[in-house]
């Protein structure tokens, strides 16, 4: 049975995955992709390693987004398949190769087959940090193009292939990375009275972070705190002079998380004072929520569930962060889950997606938009 082309795509994109603003290999390809299509349907502008490419439509009235994300995750892959990254350390855990192989199948079709409106293809990198979608958004590229409407999809292991997951209203958090630099005075383990401990600090640090989650958020309303990084300390019998901690912090708010903040920076004040030290903060890439604009999901999702083989799940939000966010806080538009039934979860090693969900997502994506800019 011959492979459909696009599966044959993504996995050779799977191939070659780039982290953030790095995606030179993963443009270049999708460049030579292009490069094989009619010439006088498409309007091409690259945009540091992404594209924007406009479909011409037949009698446009009105712009139509359609975005996918590019980079990788500096991740060894363990899947042991033939198509496995050729970039050690470097995976596409986070499904952007079925996301590049979808939407190039639907600006295919209307290549050939061209509705009403104008369709625009964002092809956005450094999704995985440090943020491609708002410096796009700012682009004098988008200021010509600024779509009057724009949808995503993302998948989702823990959903079989053909269903897709979608709410309206916050489907994805507000995000912020979390960095904490604290430094004191290092020394002999056998005299502690001389030195000032920073792995003692940072012991106390860690627990006083989580009690803002637990003593100062709304326990109707819901945050996130998580440290995934200590680094700190260089033998078991020296007293650490600095540790930093890396984390995130997670909100349905805004509101919730400019306290979440405040409250860390409080804290930090008094680790400084009780434990003699200095402290510096750094918050990193911020993401806004992704807000589902209300009627254009409705409509998404009624027209969906009359689609053949789509099952759609009225979802929950969800903790995970997305720089589409950014797009939707200024374009009506909408996100949803794609099923892929993996095992493996996103950001694993051994994510495995089923790869019959790319010919499923096209099909739905042609279809909503053969719906949509023929109005």
């Amino acid at each position: 049975m011959e492979m459909n082309p696009f599966v044959a795509i993504r996995r050779e994109l799977h191939m070659i995955p780039e982290l953030g603003f790095q995606e030179y290999k993963t443009q270049q390809y999708l460049l030579n992709y292009l490069g094989t299509l009619p010439a006088d349907r498409m309007e091409i502008e690259t945009w540091k390693t992404g594209l924007f490419v406009k479909v011409k439509g037949q009698n446009p009235g009105k712009l139509i987004g359609y975005r996918t994300d590019m980079d990788g995750l500096a991740i060894t892959e363990e899947t042991g398949l033939e198509f496995a990254s050729s970039h050690e350390g470097r995976m596409h855990a986070c499904g952007h190769d079925f996301h590049m192989s979808i939407a190039l199948g639907v600006l295919t079709h209307f290549v050939h087959h061209p509705v009403q409106d104008d369709l625009l293809f964002i092809f956005q990198p450094a999704e995985e940090g440090p943020g491609g979608a708002q410096p796009m958004l700012e682009s004098d590229i988008m200021a010509r193009w600024m779509p009057d409407m724009i949808f995503a999809l993302h998948i989702a292991p823990e959903y079989p292939a053909g269903t897709i997951a979608v709410k309206e209203g916050i489907l994805f958090a507000n995000t912020s990375e979390l960095y904490i630099d604290l430094k004191g005075k290092g020394g002999h383990a056998a005299y502690p009275h001389l030195s000032n401990d920073m792995i003692v600090a940072a012991g106390h640090l860690i627990s006083q972070l989580q009690t803002i989650i637990s003593r100062n958020v709304d326990p109707l309303d819901s945050a996130v705190i998580t440290l995934g990084r200590i680094l700190g300390g260089t033998a078991q019998n020296i007293i650490a002079e600095s540790v930093r901690l890396e984390g995130t912090i997670r909100t349905f708010s805004d509101e919730n998380m400019k306290k979440v903040k405040q409250r860390i920076e409080q804290i930090l004040k008094g680790v400084e004072e009780g434990f003699q030290c200095t402290a510096s903060l750094d918050y990193g890439a911020m993401y806004h929520q992704v807000f589902n604009e209300e009627k254009l999901t409705r409509e998404f999702m009624d027209f969906a569930s009359n689609q053949e083989g789509i099952h759609v799940h009225e979802c929950r939000e969800a903790m995970t962060g997305e720089d589409f966010g950014f797009m939707t806080a200024k374009i009506p538009g909408f996100m949803f889950w794609l099923g892929v039934d993996s095992p493996f979860g996103l950001h694993h090693s051994k994510l495995n997606p089923r790869e019959e969900a790319i010919e499923k997502a096209i099909g739905l994506a042609v279809n909503y938009l053969e719906f949509k800019a023929n109005q």
